[in-house]
């Protein structure tokens, strides 16, 4: 009897580890769009300075430097801009610093 349920349990362990999940495409496409709008609305409450800064920066593949001669701006003013972009996102979000 003990051998007939060892034999059981350790197929159902080996059939849930062997058994792909089905890939669920709409509902991780409905997902991805809803970070998307929550990203853009989330980049809208940020000033015009610290929005171009991140997104040269994020999404044009510009490090610090260039986007600091891109706006004419210092490295420094730059960094403080992005840094305090990056933090309003982050609330905006409701990003916890346990989630990093």
């Amino acid at each position: 009897m003990r051998a007939e349920q060892s034999g059981a349990e350790r197929e159902s362990r080996y059939g849930a580890l062997t058994t792909a999940t089905e890939f669920d495409s709409v509902s991780d496409e409905a997902l991805r769009r809803d970070d998307t709008r929550q990203v853009i609305e989330c980049l809208g409450t940020l000033t015009e300075l610290q929005r171009q800064s991140v997104e040269l920066a994020y999404y044009g593949g510009l490090t610090y430097r260039e986007v600091s001669e891109r706006l004419s701006a210092t490295l420094p003013t730059i960094k403080s801009r992005i840094r305090d972009g990056l933090l309003r996102l982050k609330n905006c979000l409701g990003v916890n610093s346990d989630d990093e």
